[in-house]
This record gives C-alpha cells, structure tokens and sequence, in this order.
C-alpha cells in the first residue's frame, strides 16, 4: 500500500471507515464509530459493497433490475445508519458504495483516501464465526495499511460507551 496516510497533518483530520450492512451487529459498528467520531472530533466514511456475481449475458436485463434493487437497498441502509451517526455524532458522514469483491474494495477505499485512520468492523456473535469481512480482513491483518478495530456485535450502547 503506498499512500502515506496524513490523517493528522495540517488541514486533515482522521477518518474512521465502516462497513455498513444488514447484520445485527452492523448496528455497533455504527454506533462505536459515532461515539469515536464524537469524542475526537475525526470523521466517519460508510463504505457499503454490493457484491456483483457473474451475470450471464442474456439474462443482462434481470442483472440490471437487481443491480438497481442493490443500489436502492445500500441507499436505504447507507440512510440508516446516516441518521444514527448523525444524532450521536453530530456530523454527516460520508457516503460510498463499492460493487464487487469486499475486501478488495475496501482496500481501494483505503488507498483513494490518505485520511482514512482505522476500519471499523463488527463480528458476528453466532457460533458461525465473526462473518466473511472479519475473517477475511484477519487473515491479512499483517499487512493490513491501517489499524483494524473489530468491535464485538454483543454489546450494548452502555458497553460501547465506556469504551469509546
């Protein structure tokens, strides 16, 4: 990664990305990031991935119908938590939305933003395991260009309170 992050030099501020989706735990990333943000006065970016599988030709119009029905469900979610970080957080967060592999999007996210900090995940708390970005943003951790905070989805806002 070769983007030199600049999140504290004159006329930047950090930036927290956090993935945005419709896992339960989604929620506490939202609301550790919000708490964060309002604490230390850094900014949040909500990165939500449509993931694209691979569309036969001639079905173009289907994919291009759910293409517009992922679109308007990551708007919808994006919506959500934008409301939620903005009563805690006082600040509007930016908003993008990605198609294609999760981790490699959010490492391009990463690399087109030198303020961008930290990631912000959530894991599940099922006996599944802590869900596909965790495990996969895990396995690369040591090379990882940023710190990776990983924010158990068990706790209550009362918990995350006394943490952030």
């Amino acid at each position: 990664m070769g983007t030199t992050r600049r999140s504290y030099e004159t006329g930047h501020k950090p930036k927290c990305l956090l993935i945005v989706d419709e896992t339960p735990e989604s929620d506490r990333a939202v609301y550790y990031a919000a708490r964060w943000a309002a604490r230390t006065g850094g900014s949040l970016v909500m990165l939500r991935v449509i993931e694209t599988e691979d569309r036969n030709q001639q079905w173009l119009g289907v994919a291009d119908v759910m293409r517009a029905e992922a679109q308007d469900e990551a708007n919808e979610a994006l919506d959500r938590a934008t409301t939620r970080t903005a009563g805690l957080a006082g600040t509007i967060p930016e908003r993008v939305i990605r198609e294609g592999d999760p981790s490699e999007q959010i490492l391009d996210v990463i690399e087109q933003d030198p303020d961008i900090a930290m990631l912000l995940l959530a894991a599940a708390t099922g006996a599944e395991g802590p869900g596909p970005i965790v495990s996969a943003t895990a396995k690369g951790s040591g090379t990882f260009p940023i710190p990776v905070i990983i924010v158990p989805g068990g706790l209550s806002d009362q918990d995350i309170d006394a943490l952030s």
